[in-house]
């Protein structure tokens, strides 16, 4: 999958754009994922995630950053193997898109604030 474009509220992946959070599988866009805390991001929130078994988890936190990632949910991710990487939202498009040309890469972008 690869990001074509990213301004705040806005994504196009592989020529579809949505308009709401994602998670990006290597196969599949889920356009429908929500926190359990809004703008905070806990563990159980990855669980699918965690279940695809990717190499690499890129998390954007939003346009500004708004959205916390703590580190009990890097270390969680950490724990199952998986490398990580969190950045706003505009920096993490750019990692995905490098990143998952060699790794089996998952990114869950927020996509306002």
């Amino acid at each position: 999958m690869t990001i074509t474009h990213y301004s705040f509220g806005s994504i196009t992946i592989e020529g579809k754009t949505y308009t709401s959070d994602v998670i990006i599988y290597p196969d599949k866009v889920n356009s429908s994922w929500w926190r359990k805390q809004g703008h905070y991001l806990q563990p159980v929130d990855l669980e699918d995630v965690v279940n695809a078994k990717p190499d690499v988890v890129v998390i954007g936190t939003g346009a500004v950053g708004v959205m916390q990632v703590p580190e009990e949910t890097i270390k969680f991710l950490e724990s199952k193997g998986i490398e990580v990487h969190v950045a706003k939202t505009a920096q993490a498009v750019e990692i995905y898109n490098s990143i998952s040309k060699d790794k089996k890469a998952v990114a869950a972008l927020h996509l306002t604030c």
